[in-house]
């Protein structure tokens, strides 16, 4: 096998994060994109190189598996800018979405040009990064089959990155082929975080049997996964085309016709309803401004619809013994959820207050998972070679 490296990458509906190497490097990109002209104006491209790659990934994209091919894209923070970028949409498949591959192949490429010769092979500006990936689909979009042609679409292409008027990056050029992708369940994904260390150690005992659901609220979908006998039930998982963007564009465009202020995208306000500080105000005129009525009016609507699901899957599974809620979205809806279930049913749930642990918790279970495949790979690789070796010394 080549020299393949490490990816786990969770492309969510807010962000990307990606996981690399031995976990040596991160990543994390509004999921943002919007078209762009290869010789983009910029003050001051003497100062390009001192800039944060992050802040400007500009890019040329060559891969058969788009619909639109060979197009150039700004990525992530620098696609916030642009007034004609582009989120993923209420109802869209994340598997079907050239978006969604966009964004994954930026992060790889980007991974790729930070490590330079350490990783990959480097002739002048060209990259030959060879990677095995482990990535995740909704679990609707598993139940459906979804997942293998996502799979197919990675696998046996060759997919280009070419960077155009990028920090430090210009004019360099990333081949991207895989040496295996995994796509795993985001339910089941969630599970093994849970329990189990990045050597897939149990470390959470008293969880391993119990009978557990996930809700996961995304930008654009929830799942719920049933968790019995230490796997997902695959008959009983549900997913729902709900989740926070749509909330998420209501309060951005009510705070633009009541106030004239333009947000750019959903991530703006998902910062001014979960900051620390200044919760739910923002700046109108040079003046603080409460939006909390905006806020609260339409998140409670919200959180009530994440409520009904939860209790219809509790119903259903009337042994389950707890609900953990993760996710962006589970963040942003978190105290509407508490107050509900403190009024109504009572049911024993739990969130997670580290945010990034949450946020992160996708990313951080395919690591373990696609980790835990390269090092059985390795081993079996290594037999077969002894096992070769061991009958061409019998012949001679």
């Amino acid at each position: 096998m080549t020299n393949t490296r490490i990816a786990a990458i969770d492309v969510g509906n807010d962000s990307l994060k990606g996981i690399f190497g031995k976990m040596d490097s991160e990543v994390n990109i509004p999921n943002v994109i919007a078209r762009d002209i290869e010789d983009r104006p910029i003050i001051g491209i003497e100062e390009l190189d001192n800039q944060d790659p992050l802040d400007g990934i500009h890019i040329r994209v060559h891969s058969p598996t788009l619909n639109d091919n060979n197009a150039i894209y700004r990525v992530g923070n620098l696609a916030t800018k642009s007034n004609n970028s582009t989120e993923l949409d209420p109802g869209s498949s994340k598997s079907e979405e050239d978006q969604t591959l966009i964004m994954l192949f930026a992060s790889l490429a980007i991974d790729a040009a930070r490590g330079g010769n350490d990783h990959f092979k480097r002739s002048n500006n060209v990259i030959e990064a060879n990677y095995t990936l482990g990535t995740g689909l909704p679990l609707r979009e598993v139940k459906e089959g979804k997942d293998v042609g996502y799979r197919s679409k990675l696998l046996g292409s060759v997919h280009q990155v070419e960077f155009l008027v990028t920090p430090r990056y210009q004019g360099i050029k990333v081949n991207i082929k895989f040496d295996e992708v995994k796509v795993y369940p985001e339910g089941f994904a969630a599970f093994i975080n849970l329990v189990m260390d990045n050597n897939l150690n149990i470390i959470n005992k008293d969880l391993i049997d119990k009978r557990i659901l996930i809700q996961d609220i995304g930008g654009l979908s929830t799942d719920i996964a049933v968790i019995k006998d230490r796997k997902v039930d695959d008959d009983k998982a549900q997913g729902f085309n709900i989740g926070v963007s749509e909330s998420l564009e209501m309060i951005r465009e009510e705070i633009r016709s009541r106030h004239g202020i333009e947000l750019d995208t959903r991530r703006d306000v998902v910062e001014i309803i979960t900051k620390k500080n200044d919760r739910n105000h923002i700046m109108v005129k040079g003046s603080r401004t409460s939006v909390h009525d905006i806020v609260d009016r339409i998140l409670v609507e919200l959180a009530k619809k994440q409520y009904r699901h939860l209790r219809n899957m509790w119903q259903k599974n009337s042994q389950t013994e707890i609900c953990y809620f993760i996710g962006g979205g589970s963040n942003v809806l978190k105290e509407y959820i508490k107050t509900l279930n403190n009024n109504l049913d009572g049911y024993n749930i739990d969130f997670f207050e580290d945010e990034k642990e949450s946020i992160w918790m996708m990313a951080n279970a395919y690591y373990k998972l696609i980790a835990d495949f390269s090092r059985k790979n390795q081993k079996e690789n290594s037999k077969e070679k002894q096992k070769e070796e061991q009958k061409l010394a019998k012949t001679k």
